[in-house]
């Protein structure tokens, strides 16, 4: 017998569904079943290294399913996102299909040639989630009322279908209209879909219940759809998914700027915005240090007030590197004396050379410079590295300090070799001076790294970091932070007897 599946579906795209299904994978799992992340479809640049469902390789999967399974208590395996589209530029996307890259196509490729091999293997990965299960909580994608992709919809509307699924919709009071846009949802629906729909949620609601409550009751009486929660806005401090937590491209925006230290004791932290930035939840442990600010700074921003520069990764690192220099931030970053380190992509960008660079880019030149702060070259290579990774780490440089276990992952095109004096870091690192550069993803994550570099940002800038309590507990745990909010607002016990989750697996 197979799992039932939920489906948290959304209105449209950041109404709160990654978070929702977070804290249900949380509050299933508290009750003692075994719970199952699943996203058939994912569109990210945010991914992360993860196991096969055989355990002897890896793979990548979106950054959100990674999470949930970490909410559920299960090892993330890429059953839990066999479909990833990851933008590449110019209006295409890579695919990557149950961990492995594939191809690099147009929307109109992908539709044409790979489609229903990918419908194929999301439907494999969902049996396997599912024969091993009490519950699968599958997350949709952007909003179920796509009408013209109802044909294709794999993450919504195929999901709903071949996983037999119940959904729950969830809707963000927060953008206004929220009645217009759950009623015209469920307008939308193919009628097989809309019979799937248990119930709704609304999100980040601000206010009193009492003012919102006839809006409720009328919303019932039409569609005869409930209202299964309205839950508080707040933030449970999940990594984001998608690009939209970040400003536009040629704006500016600071991150941890509310954490009450005076501005004395405070440091300011850039990263330039890439047009094509990947794994930005790498800078969000540096965000929650009290004292300091991460800021994503347009590509031709100054530098002026800056304290530390990261520089992130990159789906495209050869025509980031372009967009860099025609940007002037070369010119910028050649004034900076403060700390500087490099994450994948930003590391290959410190180095001296990039080789085979026609790999990555369509610009037709096989080698590139680099920006020449680290006297390394890299060498792109078709297949891709996928890897989850624990080294010791000895750092040196803005790292100077970080010594011990450093676990993260890696995802990169290319190998890098040190060509002149530097020191080598664990995980096919550099360091030389005041500069750094890892492949490792989450380095920052980590104490050691994470602090070191804190220190080295505070040193330079010559103030003197404020004193914090750092001892972790359920209330700043993120995926406890989730699970209360959820379950604040949601009749989990009535999704249990909907879903027909009479016994848990841990009581059998």
């Amino acid at each position: 017998m197979t799992a039932p599946t939920l489906l948290v579906a959304g209105t449209a795209s950041h109404v709160g569904k990654s978070t929702v299904a977070a804290g249900l994978c949380r509050l299933f799992a508290t009750q003692g079943y075994a719970v199952e992340p699943y996203k058939a479809q994912n569109m990210s640049n945010n991914a992360r290294a993860v196991v096969t469902p055989e355990g002897d390789d890896f793979g990548e999967i979106g950054v959100s399913q990674y999470v949930q399974a970490r909410a559920a208590r299960t090892t993330p395996t890429t059953d839990h996102n066999p479909v990833l589209l990851k933008p590449h530029g110019d209006g295409t996307s890579q695919l990557v299909v149950q961990g492995t890259a594939v191809s690099v196509n147009t929307a109109g490729n992908y539709y044409d040639d790979y489609w229903h091999d990918a419908r194929q293997a999301a439907i494999e990965s969902h049996e396997r989630l599912a024969t091993r299960a009490d519950i699968v909580v599958a997350e949709g994608a952007g909003s179920i009322a796509e009408i013209n992709l109802h044909d294709r919809d794999l993450a919504n509307v195929e999901t709903a279908r071949f996983a037999d699924a119940r959904i729950l919709l969830v809707a963000d009071i927060e953008r206004g209209g929220v009645f217009a846009s759950l009623v015209g949802t469920l307008e939308l629906l193919p009628d097989d879909v809309r019979e799937r729909v248990l119930g709704v949620v609304i999100t980040k609601f601000r206010g009193s219940l009492d003012i919102l409550e006839p809006g409720l009751d009328a919303f019932e009486e039409r569609t005869g759809v409930p209202v299964l929660g309205v839950l508080p806005y707040d933030d449970p401090g999940l990594p984001e998914e998608d690009s939209l937590a970040l400003p536009a491209e040629g704006a500016r925006a600071t991150f941890g700027d509310d954490d009450g230290v005076a501005a004395e004791h405070t440091v300011t932290i850039g990263v330039p915005r890439l047009p094509r930035i990947s794994n930005f939840t790498d800078f969000e442990p540096l965000a929650a240090v009290p004292g300091v600010h991460v800021v994503s700074l347009p590509f031709d921003a100054s530098l002026d007030g800056i304290d530390g520069v990261v520089l992130p990764g990159s789906k495209n690192t050869v025509d980031d590197l372009v967009a860099l220099r025609d940007a002037g931030f070369e010119r910028e970053l050649e004034a900076f004396d403060g700390p500087l380190v490099g994450i994948c992509g930003g590391y290959q960008l410190l180095g001296q050379r990039i080789e085979n660079a026609d790999v990555e880019s369509t610009r037709g030149v096989a080698e590139i410079d680099g920006l020449g702060y680290l006297p390394t070259v890299t060498r792109f290579e078709p297949e891709k590295h996928v890897e989850a990774v624990t080294v010791e780490f000895e750092g040196s440089g803005p790292l100077a300090g970080a010594n011990g276990t450093v676990s993260g992952y890696e995802i990169h095109h290319g190998t890098t070799r040190l060509v002149g004096d530097a020191t080598a870091l664990a995980g096919d690192g550099a360091a030389t001076g005041r500069v750094a550069g890892t492949y490792i993803h989450d380095l920052f994550a980590n104490d050691g790294p994470r602090e070191a570099f804190v220190d080295a940002v505070y040193a330079h800038a010559g103030r003197e970091r404020p004193k914090f309590d750092e001892t972790a507990s359920e209330e700043t745990d993120p995926y406890e932070r989730a699970a209360t909010l959820v379950g604040s607002a949601i009749d989990v016990q009535g999704l249990v007897s909907t879903l027909g989750l009479l016994t848990s697996s841990r009581d059998q």
